[in-house]
């Protein structure tokens, strides 16, 4: 394996500003052999000593805060008031785990014959964490804070368009006083991956990412036989009853789409809304989205800042024009912008229908899709008529009936009179060509152990020896 290189383009100017040198062949094993040494001590430590560690890394993070968010930024785009929130949700998540691990990892009771019967959580090893760019610490943290509080080791490989988000988290691992070696970063091609996935030395793997990439991992780690959680992609309905307050329902929406410049598996993609509220929805829905100020990221006031990468953009384009050909109307953006950074304006499509890429496909972007529905029947089945199932997002003015509603949504998550987010107190993740397995909650804790069945039975009576025969 020759020593690739990684270099990080500031996707608001086009313009380099850093430059990493990947690791070679060796350098990965030995990244390997000291994660694994560590994991093999860190999995005896009690919990409460790991945790007290993800108090301290919360610690860490509060306190570079401005540096970490201006490093997400200046790597893949958000703005930077957005970046900030993400250390935050950071520091949060790891406070949430250091307070719920230890309950939800203490071992179960069970009554059975024996003498005394339990379940218990061991850790299954070290894992391999395969990161997107689009949250380029909070990704990491999600997956990593329950995966070291339930004793495991972590190999991070991370997007290549983040490799300073990536030597970050790994700094401030070290300095929360995690032991040396328990979390590596590899810097290594996407080529590489599979071996890493094969080697021995690694337990299991997560991924988020694309359904293309998922299903590549996937079939790796199965022949494996590897444990695998995939978060992938997704279209995720937002769907506005008639009896919803629409004028809510619409600001809403337009934080779900374009939180993020549009760039979350979990953002609203296609906004489903009954006939009736729909042109009072989709004129709504166009004020607030052109309200939203696109340009500089670092600046306060934007909303909207760059997409991560050119090719990104461009695919996202091709998909508007393939939607608008097919009969869509356009009513905002719908266009590249001018200049240097990779900028995409906020874009709406009205009269969306099935046949078109921008309900068939993920927008991965600042563009909505606006798809108006008859009735209500019709909403919910234009809401499950997708090869995804991630989460999504029903708005009405009788909650009771969103309950019953969201349980006919093929979805891992749905929120009623709420915008989809994650919460570390919750667990998130996905059906159909959205992956399986969940993160975060006790649910995502659980994932990467070893639920193990231990039975005690009563203490064996020795046979008598012939001397207490004899007497």
């Amino acid at each position: 394996m020759e020593r690739p290189m990684f270099v990080s383009i500031n996707p608001a100017t086009n313009q380099e500003f850093a430059r990493y040198t990947g690791q070679t062949a060796e350098e990965v094993d030995r990244a390997l052999n000291a994660a694994t040494a560590a994991q093999a001590a860190w999995r005896r430590r009690s919990v409460e000593d790991r945790v007290a560690l993800l108090r301290r890394l919360a610690t860490a993070l509060r306190a570079d805060q401005a540096r970490l968010a201006r490093l997400i930024t200046d790597e893949m785009g958000k703005p930077l008031t957005e970046a900030v929130g993400e250390v935050e949700k950071c520091a949060w998540t790891c406070e949430v785990y250091a307070d719920a691990a230890p309950g939800w990892l203490a071992d179960q009771t069970v009554i059975s014959s024996a003498v005394h019967s339990a379940v218990v959580h061991d850790p299954l090893g070290v894992v391999l964490a395969v990161m997107p760019w689009n949250y380029p610490l909070w990704q990491v943290i999600r997956f990593a804070a329950p995966a070291l509080a339930a004793g495991n080791g972590v190999v991070l490989k991370h997007a290549a368009n983040v490799p300073g988000c990536a030597l970050a988290l790994a700094a401030l691992f070290e300095q929360a006083g995690f032991p040396q070696g328990l979390v590596q970063v590899v810097l290594i091609e996407p080529a590489d991956v599979a071996g890493l996935i094969a080697d021995p030395r690694i337990a299991a793997v997560t991924l988020t990412g694309s359904t293309e990439v998922g299903a590549i991992v996937a079939g790796q780690a199965g022949r494996a036989l590897k444990k695998q959680v995939l978060e992938l992609g997704g279209s995720d309905p937002f769907i506005v009853l008639a009896d919803a307050d629409v004028e809510a329902a619409a600001l809403a929406a337009v934080k779900a789409r374009f939180v993020n410049n549009g760039q979350s598996c979990v953002n609203a993609k296609r906004f489903i809304v009954e006939e009736a509220v729909a042109d009072q929805f989709v004129d709504a829905f166009t004020r607030a989205a052109s309200d939203l100020t696109v340009g500089d990221p670092l600046d306060p006031e934007v909303r909207i800042g760059p997409m991560a990468r050119a090719n990104l953009r461009d695919h996202l384009h091709d998909q508007v024009t393939r939607t608008l050909a097919a009969g869509a109307v356009l009513k905002l953006g719908g266009a590249p912008l001018d200049g240097e950074g990779f900028y995409y304006p906020p874009t709406v499509l009205d009269q969306v229908t099935p046949d078109m890429a921008a309900f068939r496909e993920e927008t991965f972007g600042p563009v909505a899709a606006i798809i108006r529905a008859p009735d209500l029947e019709a909403a919910i089945a234009l809401a499950n008529d997708t090869e995804f199932g991630l989460a999504a997002a029903i708005w009405t003015g009788d909650p009771a009936l969103g309950q019953v509603l969201a349980r006919r949504i093929d979805a891992g998550a749905v929120f009623v009179n709420g915008v989809v987010a994650s919460d570390p107190r919750l667990p998130i993740g996905g059906i159909k060509r959205s992956g399986y397995g969940r993160e975060l909650g006790e649910q995502g804790l659980r994932e990467f152990v070893n639920i193990k069945t231990v039975w005690v039975g009563p203490a064996p009576v020795p046979a008598p020896s012939s001397v207490e025969l004899e007497a």
